[in-house]
């Protein structure tokens, strides 16, 4: 008698919990009908405990989740599934979609045989709306960028084709007037000469850079496994021979292999260890190391120098194309090389990001999908 008593006492306090619950709460039974639901799950639903009881639970699921329903009940009857932590769409009353996060468990006897199950359901029907509307905003944000890369790539297809003819003709008449006039012209002729070669020969160069930056970011990946020990030795070695005059020590980590496209990797490197250089010339002598490790799927790089460095507070200018941190007496260049590494790297999945101090060195830092021969040695 005092079991009986002491089980009823039990379910009494159960249900008394369910209907205080501030969370839908029901019992479903074996074959998968309602049995009792309280005061919350009629609020998030609509419907009214009488017109619930004795339905399948499947009734008001939303059809698009009926099997992924059916395949959870049978996985907590068979013990596969000891408990079920899962989001699902239901339909209230009024025919518009819950979310809602749905916690289900077993009770079972002293022999271990089901009983009933316990379902606890919680509305995420606002959270998952935010969900979708942080996700659209950044697609619309991506589709942007991707809009704004295409205009700069217009831009530069135009700028470069309108302008590489008559700077081909500047260049070449200013090379003969050098070479034919030069007894006749004085200092002050010679140096406006020489600015006029200078001036052409920058914009040679960035109508080059021009069309670099547009092929990165039009370019068919063509991904393999990169040696990058192998690439930033061989840029460090045209760096060496543009310069034989220039100590230099660049110290690469052997073993740094990476999923890429092996030429844009090499430009890359091939701007970042340049760029290491120049603003090492007046630290002799030049020292720029490469090292890394893995950190996941991703191999983390490291490119750093002992050069004279930048000021953290312009650091958001850094990739920007056309930005630039030093003028050209320090080795400032087009303002396009670093936009091209950002450009490189992302599509590649990967980022970049940079830390400096004004006259203490720069160290940029590579993130790039790891080559799975670097996961079996390690492992």
């Amino acid at each position: 008698m005092s079991d009986t008593v002491s089980l009823e006492t039990g379910v009494d306090r159960f249900r008394l919990a369910m209907d205080a619950s501030g969370i839908g709460m029901a019992i479903v039974d074996l074959q998968g009908r309602w049995v009792e639901v309280n005061p919350a799950f009629e609020r998030m639903f609509g419907y009214s405990a009488a017109e619930v009881i004795g339905l399948p639970a499947l009734a008001f699921t939303h059809p698009d989740d009926i099997t992924l329903s059916r395949n959870y009940l049978r996985g907590l009857l068979d013990g596969s599934i000891p408990l079920l932590d899962a989001q699902k769409r239901y339909l209230h009353r009024s025919g518009e979609t819950v979310w809602v996060n749905v916690n289900v468990s077993v009770m079972r006897d002293d022999q271990g045989e089901p009983l009933y199950l316990l379902a606890q359901l919680r509305d995420v029907s606002a959270q998952h709306a935010a969900e979708i509307a942080l996700q659209s905003r950044a697609d619309a944000e991506h589709a942007a960028r991707d809009l704004s890369d295409r205009q700069l790539q217009l831009f530069a297809d135009a700028v470069a084709h309108d302008l590489r003819a008559p700077l081909r003709s500047i260049e070449s008449f200013s090379a003969l007037l050098a070479d034919r006039a030069s007894d006749r012209l004085d200092e002050t002729d010679h140096d406006y000469l020489t600015r006029i070669r200078s001036a052409a020969a920058r914009m040679s160069s960035l109508l080059s850079a021009l069309n670099d930056l547009s092929y990165v970011t039009r370019t068919e990946l063509k991904p393999g496994d990169v040696d990058l020990s192998l690439l930033a030795d061989w840029v460090g070695a045209e760096l060496q021979d543009a310069e034989p005059q220039c100590r230099a020590e660049i110290r690469v980590q052997p073993g740094l292999r990476v999923v890429g496209d092996e030429r844009l990797l090499k430009l890359m490197l091939s701007h970042l260890l340049g760029n290491a250089w120049k603003f090492s010339r007046q630290r002799e002598p030049i020292r720029i190391d490469v090292s890394g490790h893995r950190d996941g799927a991703l191999l983390r790089v490291e490119i750093r120098d002992q050069g004279i460095g930048f000021d953290m507070r312009y650091a958001h200018k850094l990739f920007e194309p056309f930005q630039r941190l030093h003028g050209p007496d320090q080795g400032g260049g087009h303002g396009l090389g670093l936009a091209m590494v950002r450009r490189i790297a992302e599509r590649h999945r990967g980022s970049v990001r940079a830390q400096a101090r004004p006259e203490a060195g720069s160290t940029f830092t590579l993130e790039l999908p790891a080559a799975p021969a670097v996961a079996e040695e390690r492992a």
